[in-house]
């Protein structure tokens, strides 16, 4: 992670960034309406900041020692520059920290260089969902990933 970034609690104000980002990053992106109702729910929302600018997001929930991450976004002219390696290093420091045993994620099976950066941290494919996400010509399988956090990347971490 960059010496000129953090990572803090998106609020309401953070939206139109967010959204800025989701809708350039992805062809079926969140609505505003999803993103909205992710601080109504029992969802952790953080955002990526570097030099003022937000960078990139992450959702996740928990439940008891369980993690799923929702939605980890960087933004597309900030992508291939470890900014998301960077967000998922602090989320799995930061749930290791509080007691968080396993995290679980979804990828659609086209997204190689996330499924490439799942792998090389740790993670495994445990499964698929077959006709999962919407694609331009119909459906896209999702593959289902687990990372037991003691160890995937930076299990030297407290």
């Amino acid at each position: 992670m960059k010496l000129d970034s953090f990572i803090r609690k998106m609020t309401h104000f953070d939206i139109e960034p967010v959204m800025a980002i989701e809708n350039e990053a992805y062809d079926f992106p969140w609505s505003r309406g999803i993103m909205s109702d992710c601080f109504t729910s029992a969802y952790h929302c953080f955002v990526y900041e570097v030099d003022d600018e937000i960078r990139g997001y992450i959702i996740f929930s928990t439940v008891l020692d369980e993690v799923s991450l929702l939605n980890i976004c960087i933004a597309p002219e900030y992508q291939n520059n470890g900014y998301g390696l960077g967000l998922l290093e602090w989320l799995i420091s930061y749930v290791r920290n509080k007691g968080i045993k396993t995290l679980y994620l979804e990828v659609r099976s086209s997204n190689k260089s996330a499924i490439h950066l799942y792998e090389s941290i740790g993670f495994n494919e445990i499964g698929v969902r077959e006709n999962y996400y919407p694609a331009k010509k119909g459906k896209e399988d999702a593959l289902l990933f687990a990372g037991e956090l003691k160890y995937c990347y930076g299990n030297n971490n407290p």
